[in-house]
């Protein structure tokens, strides 16, 4: 029981919101290929088989960032308790865990076409590579949005079985999406990264992070208008997505950098925008 207490702090599956912001990607991505191939057994499939894959990678991705942070955790209050940062665990099995997970997740993935596969496989050196990026660079967030929103690539060829421009708009409007909402978490931890010399968006822009935040999702929201625009010959699509950038907009207007509360519940929200877009690209296609 204790070893299961454990792998779950370790996995952070306790914490629902982060496989579900790195779901709802996936599932834009399945929603607007639905318009192309309307097959509603295979669509319900692989929206479960990429829900198992962000739980499962999202698992592994935790383990590693926590492996490689270990030292810096044990300096962060929020961190100090993980399991390697508490020393509960050994890097040693924390490994094995990573192992085990990424081979559930792979057999998940060769359900799909060789696209897809190669997708998958190609995003495992962002997913690798990001645990290193706030040592280096003050744009780590960038990073995690380039490896977060993946998935809306390659759900988009698991239907259509090949890319086109528009699906890599979307991307690039999750991009700027995570790079919002990673700032705003980040914000929490601004006093402690600086005095261990962590980098990010949060402590770059910390004199004016409610402007950047909001320049993130309000990039993010114009590249959705030019992308459904194009793509849906209506002009009732700015309808929904004006609702999306309400529940933008409310995030930056509740955060207050200097109370750490604050950001968390705001970072929250973004699970709800997430599903919310997954309905409006889903209504689309129908």
């Amino acid at each position: 029981m204790k070893d299961l207490k454990i792998f779950i702090n370790l996995t952070r599956l306790n914490r629902p919101i982060g496989y579900l912001l790195l779901f709802w990607p996936c599932s834009w991505g399945l929603a607007y290929a639905y318009s192309l191939n309307k097959n509603i057994e295979t669509f319900l499939f692989y929206i479960v088989l990429f829900f198992l894959g962000a739980v499962l990678m999202r698992s592994a991705g935790c383990i590693v960032n926590d492996i490689v942070d270990r030292k810096l955790d044990k300096k962060v209050k929020r961190t100090q308790g993980r399991p390697l940062a508490a020393n509960l665990i050994s890097v040693e099995k924390a490994f094995i865990y990573v192992i085990v997970l990424c081979g559930l997740a792979f057999c998940i993935l060769i359900q799909f076409n060789f696209l897809t596969i190669f997708l998958g496989l190609a995003s495992m050196t962002l997913a690798f590579s990001y645990p290193f990026m706030k040592r280096i660079t003050y744009w780590p967030q960038l990073f995690l949005g380039l490896t977060f929103n993946w998935g809306i690539i390659m759900a988009w060829a698991s239907l259509t079985d090949f890319l086109t421009i528009e699906i890599f708009l979307v991307y690039l409007a999750a991009i700027f999406w995570t790079l919002g909402y990673d700032t705003i978490y980040g914000a929490q931890d601004i006093i402690d990264d600086e005095i261990i010399g962590v980098k990010s968006t949060s402590i770059k822009f910390k004199s004016m992070l409610k402007k950047f935040v909001f320049s993130c999702y309000t990039t993010s929201f114009l590249i959705l208008l030019v992308f459904f625009y194009f793509n849906m010959n209506s002009i009732y699509f700015l309808f929904p997505l004006l609702g999306f950038f309400t529940t933008l907009f409310y995030q930056v207007h509740i955060f207050d950098k200097r109370k750490p509360k604050t950001c968390m519940q705001a970072f929250k929200v973004n699970n709800f925008s997430g599903f919310y877009l997954f309905l409006t690209f889903l209504t689309f296609s129908l």
